[in-house]
């Protein structure tokens, strides 16, 4: 597996929406899921009273255990990787040959297998995206995805890494300190020990009748369920999914808690939009209650995305040498011995107290 300088990024939806939206993909957003709940699966295809939302896919994070072996041993309960004659021909699949591009990789997943998603050769073309619903790829993804469509899963995996455009985005996430703290001297990278926590991204996907685990440490997608999202069950592929990744947690021990559940859903500001619009339209005055929550709550979307850029603009700017400087200005002034001196007496009355509340606990 190659790395070609891909940067590990965070896991975080201000992080891989703007991700998304840097290839030229609209009408989507990336938001956490903190419980596996029927109704917190029921808040994404139906976000407010007469909304039915798209929800094109789940990414999750999750700590790799050595136990699982060799990366084409799945864990029971799960399923086999499919073979390329069993493998849809519609369904887009690559194997990850680039270390690092694993988050990325997972993202493409449910991008271009969104179902009803609209692939668009020129950014400037008048699209009907039915209000948001649908997703539009954009003229970058869309001509990578024509491409690269017929490829086998390994050259699919190759295309990935090394398309500048999408290492470039991708790179563009990663935090400026890590270039400050490594060794410009040192051309051979650190590779992970076992000691070291590895993490890793797989997506879930809806396609035609199945559900798919699409790991790109497998040698092919993997069907874990069927589903046929009807009139009033359009949540119905999530719930599959839902206990596929269920499963995945019981092979971990209780107390463990490094995992992450992102749902790739629809930009929430193309559906109040719309309610607006449609309450506006039935002459709804704008001091009806109903026009002002939906303004409160589109007002709050637009909060959330300034906020996303300000941290991710944090998330860029290198802080380390603005503290080195200040550790030096603070030992020429003769103050950084007293400081921590009184850090070291903070810590040790915190450290006393802990151990005074453990014998009291015990």
């Amino acid at each position: 597996m190659s790395s070609n300088d891909w940067c590990t990024i965070e896991s975080d939806p201000g992080v891989f929406t703007s991700l998304i939206e840097s290839f030229g993909v609209k009408n989507v957003e990336l938001t956490e899921l903190w419980s596996l709940d029927d109704d917190s699966l029921q808040m994404l295809t139906n976000p407010m009273e007469g909304v039915t939302a798209s929800v094109h896919g789940l990414i999750f994070l999750f700590k790799w255990q050595s136990s699982e072996g060799h990366a084409n041993d799945v864990p029971e309960g799960i399923g086999r990787p499919l073979g390329e004659e069993e493998t849809p021909n519609t369904l887009f699949f690559a194997r990850q040959v680039t270390h690092n591009a694993c988050a990325t990789q997972a993202i493409l997943s449910v991008l271009f297998n969104a179902p009803h998603s609209i692939e668009s050769m020129d950014d400037n073309e008048k699209i009907d995206d039915e209000d948001g619903r649908r997703l539009v790829l954009g003229s970058m993804l869309s001509n990578f995805k024509s491409f690269t469509s017929a490829f086998p899963p390994d050259l699919k995996g190759e295309a990935i890494g090394s398309s500048e455009e999408i290492r470039k985005a991708h790179n563009s996430f990663g935090r400026a300190d890590d270039a400050f703290l490594s060794d410009p001297t040192k051309q051979q990278k650190r590779v992970a020990t076992d000691d070291d926590d590895v993490f890793h991204f797989v997506a879930y996907v809806p396609h035609v009748d199945g559900v798919y685990e699409l790991d790109g440490l497998q040698s092919g997608p993997i069907r874990v369920g069927s589903c046929t999202n009807g009139d009033g069950n359009a949540n119905a592929w999530i719930r599959v999914a839902r206990d596929v990744i269920q499963k995945r947690l019981a092979n971990y021990s209780s107390g463990e808690i490094k995992f992450n559940l992102m749902a790739v859903v629809q930009d929430r500001r193309t559906f109040l939009t719309s309610r607006l619009d449609a309450l506006a339209a039935a002459g709804i005055e704008e001091s009806d209650p109903a026009m002002l929550q939906v303004r409160n709550e589109l007002h709050c979307e637009e909060e959330k995305r300034e906020r996303w850029n300000v941290e991710n603009a944090r998330r860029r700017f290198n802080y380390l040498p603005f503290c080195v400087e200040y550790l030096r200005a603070l030992a020429g002034s003769g103050k950084l011995e007293k400081l921590v001196g009184k850090a070291k007496k903070e810590a040790g009355e915190k450290r006393k107290r802990m151990d005074a509340w453990k014998k009291e606990s015990s």
